[in-house]
């Protein structure tokens, strides 16, 4: 029986958050200098990073976001449906795809794949978290803000069937065996 999650120990506090923020916003602005690249956010975790991100930014820059529903397969892949699609023609566009979170590289691939038949200039990704000891797929992350690892975390946009979005800090949140299980096979594919 499972039982609801409690609230653990904070691993970085908004403050510490922020400041990594800034420097990814650094970062990616002097990468990115003379060109616009297209801020492409995958809904819903990556949407409190994203907005601070491109606060910190300061290469001019556009932003559209992209939905999908992706679930594992044993495994073997994932199977992935696009629930919104791009608003913002890509085709020559260098494209800066921001997630929350890549573990297993599945989700990225599908959506380096997908975002490949628009034809833009270039793809690079920048990810808040990066769990590379659990990569099943070799995809390359340019802008990496934390590397962590492998706990299930909320606050700052990750969420726990919807609560939990609004902390400022990211927290470890503490499951039962059987929770943490479901979970990590769920989040198997991202």
């Amino acid at each position: 029986m499972s039982t609801e999650p409690r609230l653990g120990s904070q691993l970085y506090d908004g403050e510490q958050i922020a400041a990594r923020v800034a420097a990814l916003g650094e970062e990616i602005s002097a990468f990115y200098e003379g060109s616009v690249p297209l801020l492409l956010t995958v809904l819903k975790g990556a949407t409190v990073f994203a907005a601070d991100l491109t606060r910190r930014m300061t290469v001019a820059h556009e932003m559209d976001f992209l939905a999908l529903s992706a679930f594992g397969e044993g495994g073997a892949g994932v199977q992935a449906q696009i629930l919104k699609d791009l608003q913002i023609p890509v085709h020559g566009r260098d494209i800066l795809l921001v997630e929350d979170v890549v573990d297993t590289g599945l989700t990225l691939r599908f959506l380096v794949k997908y975002l490949q038949t628009y034809e833009p200039a270039s793809i690079e990704v920048v990810t808040l978290l990066d769990r590379p000891h659990r990569r099943l797929v070799d995809e390359q992350v340019r802008f990496r803000g934390f590397t962590v690892p492998d706990r299930f975390y909320v606050g700052y946009g990750f969420d726990y069937r919807q609560r939990y979005r609004n902390l400022a800090g990211l927290h470890e949140l503490e499951l039962d065996e059987t929770t943490r299980r479901t979970l990590l096979e769920v989040d198997s594919t991202s």
